[in-house]
């Protein structure tokens, strides 16, 4: 049978505590990742911001610079490369805040292994750019090869689930995309609808407040739609 691994993908492993990294990096390593690994908060955004990983795995509490500083600071430079958060921390509130700084998915220490490389095939999957035309609706377009959304010929950078929530937002525009399709879309149902409004609320932010006539709107109890302005 077929191996249907991602060939050679590039991990930033970004973990202090020693043990862990060397159990992630000997784990991954053995199965055809090629790895590189910051120890401290600093050092992994000054090697993020490279671009050259595939996947980045952070750990939240790091010396220097914490992880949802990093990641956020990774977004705000406009780079969308898929972040696995990793965190002893397992409240609603800790994962809501992983997802508003631009994380893509969360894993709560311990974990076993085949769990991690599970949900990084997951996030290489759902990075890849889609082929089909980019969808357009009322001068607001979203490119999922650079993650970047355009509107009224400014470009927006978004993170990746912005970007696939923008994406399934547009293919259906204007009808109604329910909470349930639109956490399928982005996380491949792993979500709820709270981790849901975080993301939307963040996507309004990009593409609507700048322009002062809103496109995304809430159906209360439904999901979500993007209408053109009257």
């Amino acid at each position: 049978m077929p191996d249907s691994r991602p060939p050679a993908a590039r991990i930033l492993l970004i973990e202090d505590q020693h043990d862990i990294a060397a159990s992630i990096w000997d784990f991954l390593e053995r199965r055809g990742y090629e790895m590189d690994h910051c120890a401290d908060g600093a050092s992994g955004l000054a090697r993020a911001l490279r671009g050259e990983a595939d996947v980045i795995v952070l750990d939240l509490g790091l010396p220097r610079l914490d992880g949802l500083a990093l990641c956020r600071r990774l977004r705000e430079a406009g780079h969308g490369v898929p972040v696995l958060m990793l965190t002893a921390r397992d409240t609603l509130d800790d994962r809501l805040r992983g997802f508003a700084e631009g994380a893509d998915d969360y894993l709560v220490k311990p974990f076993a292994m085949p769990e991690l490389e599970a949900r990084l095939r997951a996030l290489r999957r759902r990075a890849q750019p889609m082929p089909d035309d980019l969808p357009t609706f009322a001068g607001l377009s979203y490119d999922p090869r650079s993650l970047t959304a355009q509107r009224e010929g400014r470009r927006i950078p978004l993170t990746r689930l912005q970007g696939a929530l923008l994406h399934a937002l547009l293919r259906e525009a204007p009808r109604i995309v329910s909470h349930a399709a639109l956490i399928e879309s982005a996380w491949r149902g792993g979500a709820d609808v709270a981790a849901l409004q975080t993301q939307v609320y963040e996507l309004r932010n990009a593409i609507d407040r700048p322009f002062g006539r809103p496109l995304l709107h809430a159906v209360r109890g439904v999901g979500y739609r993007l209408a053109a302005p009257e």
